[in-house]
């Protein structure tokens, strides 16, 4: 059943664990994502991002996610990975998004307030849930880079000014993690994240999850991340079994026979997050 973020992770957030949220840009990845939430139970957040959105087309995307979610034995929602764009945010809105996120995070803390705010009102009124950034994350996610030296923690002040102020509906914070792979261990600042959480008693969001060990990952579950975006993990699943696959096999010609043990390969991972995170069963 497709349904709104918030209807997601609201529960999240009463209960304590986390939902992913799984980049897709094509079928495959679409069928991979549903397939492990289904066999595991678990509630899921399928996400697009802005070049995701250029590579699929926003109908094509919207049309695979919506059908195969409405279908679907477990609650879905569609959600825009970092809208920079506000007519693109607009777009998804008109193209059936249950959820978007706003990401001005770029900017002062003031104009990241009043676009976030025009864009909650908006989606609100349409009954569709928005995220929002503050603080930046470091690394590249599509055409969005953040150098690691403008990379810059949340602070707790400026978010409960900026959740109170927006009325967004879930936050993504800077608590140390990058998009794209880690060169090395990425130190998660817990303390920041724990007061944060008692300040705004929202659902929070994890950017740059893949790599992350999962230790880590379960203390940040249970210190209130409810949403936890993965993407990078997935790809690399994609394309190590495509590898393996083409090497052992150089004769296939077939892409169901190529992209099918590709999908597979993605679903196993998803369904270890999905565990991981502590969704598996709350569907």
């Amino acid at each position: 059943m497709l349904v709104t973020g918030i209807e997601i992770l609201e529960k999240a957030h009463k209960e304590g664990y986390a939902v992913g949220a799984f980049n897709t840009s094509n079928l495959e990845i679409t069928q991979a994502i549903v397939e492990a939430a289904e066999e595991t139970k678990s509630p899921v957040i399928i996400q697009v991002s802005e070049g995701g959105l250029k590579y699929a087309g926003i109908e094509t995307i919207s049309a695979i996610v919506r059908t195969m979610a409405e279908k679907a034995s477990v609650p879905i929602a569609l959600h825009l990975d970092h809208g920079t764009d506000f007519n693109t945010v607009m777009k998804c809105l008109r193209n059936g998004w249950t959820s978007v996120m706003m990401d001005a995070s770029k900017l002062p803390l003031e104009e990241n307030i009043k676009v976030t705010k025009t864009v909650v009102q908006i989606a609100h009124g349409m009954g569709v849930s928005v995220e929002a950034e503050i603080g930046k994350i470091g690394g590249t996610e599509d055409n969005i880079t953040v150098d690691e030296r403008e990379a810059a923690m949340t602070d707790p002040q400026e978010a409960l000014k900026f959740a109170k102020e927006t009325g967004v509906d879930y936050l993504a914070i800077a608590i140390g993690t990058a998009h794209g792979p880690y060169k090395g261990e990425p130190k998660l600042d817990f303390d920041r994240l724990k007061k944060i959480k008692e300040m705004l008693n929202i659902p929070l969001v994890l950017h740059g999850a893949s790599g992350v060990p999962e230790e880590a990952i379960k203390k940040a579950v249970s210190l209130g991340i409810n949403k936890i975006n993965i993407d990078t993990d997935i790809r690399q699943a994609f394309a190590r079994r495509l590898r393996d696959l083409l090497e052992k096999d150089s004769e296939v010609y077939d892409p169901r026979k190529i992209l099918g043990p590709c999908r597979d390969a993605m679903k196993e991972v998803i369904k270890q997050k999905m565990i991981l995170f502590g969704a598996a069963g709350k569907a």
